[in-house]
């Protein structure tokens, strides 16, 4: 059973946002089991686009004009990890989502012989394997200190000279300052 719910959202006679929903609820008697999913499928808005309007003013004729272009994003996303976004206007691009679940698609660990079983070759043997470096703390392309500065202009300090900035005089210092 796959009801599907629509939402239309109207102003002025327009249509300005549409949603989509879907249900669906199967039930296997015979093994006891039951599968129900519940998705937004497609969903669709009109909005002012960002940095598209345009104002005029005509002073002498007391005339004013402002238009503020409109976009309307679409968005679809499939229960089957497929998520398309774009505009009505331009079309949509067609994404592929990662899975949600908690676990892996496949299992992490898997039998040396599982390729033997599926009759996919031979085990793979240890020269198969790529050998990794043992980690004991030495770099090999460790360069010292006057290698790195040696290229580098010589360093030539600058005088700074301080001074005492000007204060500014307070409330209570300037009525002093004019009392004498």
């Amino acid at each position: 059973m796959m009801p599907v719910n629509t939402v239309l959202e109207k102003s002025n006679g327009v249509v300005v946002g549409a949603e989509l929903t879907c249900s669906l609820w199967e039930e296997n008697k015979a093994h006891r089991e039951s599968y129900s999913a519940d998705w937004h499928s497609v969903s669709l808005k009109t909005q002012p686009q960002d940095r598209q309007t345009m104002n005029m003013n005509d002073d002498s004729r007391r005339e004013t004009l402002s238009r503020q272009w409109q976009a309307r994003p679409l968005k679809q996303i499939c229960p089957s990890g497929v998520f398309r976004v774009g505009t009505v206007e331009r079309g949509v691009r067609e994404h592929q989502l990662l899975p949600k679940r908690k676990t892996l698609p496949l299992p992490i660990f898997t039998p040396a012989e599982l390729g033997v079983r599926l009759g996919r070759g031979a085990p793979h043997s240890e020269e198969d394997l790529y050998t990794f470096p043992t980690p004991d703390g030495v770099c090999p392309s460790k360069r010292t200190v006057d290698e790195i500065t040696r290229d580098l202009p010589p360093v030539k300090p600058t005088l700074m000279e301080f001074f005492k900035a000007p204060r500014d005089l307070g409330r209570s210092m300037s009525q002093e300052a004019q009392r004498g």
